[in-house]
């Protein structure tokens, strides 16, 4: 089993500064310095490099001539875009993973739906018990490209949700999870497909839900 340690360091150090984008500890249009970061990771600069660019890829840095590499910002376009390559990623995925979802799958989902109920105003508790009850439903497509997209687009979501929702939180109890089960349960594929769809949807159009103007 491959543990943290025996990760490449640039796979290590993109994962840590993501989490701290995606979380808000480093807000957008902060700069990271190469030697600060090799520093904080006993690395050279050359894992450094590939991790920013790990993240680049991601949509979670941006990399400017003669200013380095800063947080990148976001505006209300994006939050609708990842909002609509989610839905669109995360039907696709279902539609082949329904046929391999079990009883004990959809029973871990639904306990993933209790876990975000009783998140109360904890955001990040929530977002983490979302994230798992989409990647239950999803994984058994066994498409792991495809697996990927969607991971980035949802560390992007929780970016969004982050920045955007903290200070009006309030932990939603998830309808729309449940007729998902009750549809995947019952073999109604198209039904759990056009609920997830608006589900997802639901992200990018929020009212109210302006996340930060961009800053790059």
């Amino acid at each position: 089993m491959t543990t943290a340690k025996d990760e490449p360091i640039a796979l290590r150090i993109s994962r840590a500064l993501a989490e701290r984008i995606v979380s808000g500890a480093l807000a957008a249009g902060s700069r990271l310095r190469q030697d600060a970061v090799a520093a904080e990771f006993d690395a050279s600069h050359v894992p450094v490099r590939e991790a920013f660019r790990r993240l680049e890829a991601q949509g979670l840095v941006v990399s400017e001539p003669r200013r380095g590499v800063r947080v990148a910002g976001f505006g209300p376009e994006e939050v609708r875009e990842v909002a609509e390559m989610r839905a669109a990623l995360e039907v696709l995925a279902l539609r082949h993973a329904a046929p391999h979802l079990t009883p004990a799958t959809l029973d871990r989902a639904e306990d993933a739906t209790r876990a975000g109920d009783r998140a109360g105003g904890d955001v990040q508790a929530w977002e983490e018990a979302n994230r798992s009850f989409h990647r239950l439903i999803l994984a058994p497509c066994g498409m792991p490209r495809l697996m990927k997209a969607i991971d980035d687009l949802q560390a992007a979501s929780a970016r969004f949700l982050f920045a955007g929702w903290r200070a009006e939180w309030e932990a939603p109890t998830d309808r729309d999870h449940r007729a998902i089960l009750v549809a995947l349960r019952a073999g109604d594929v198209d039904a759990a497909a056009a609920i997830l769809a608006r589900h997802v949807l639901w992200v990018g159009h929020r009212p109210g839900a302006t996340p930060p103007r961009r800053t790059t």
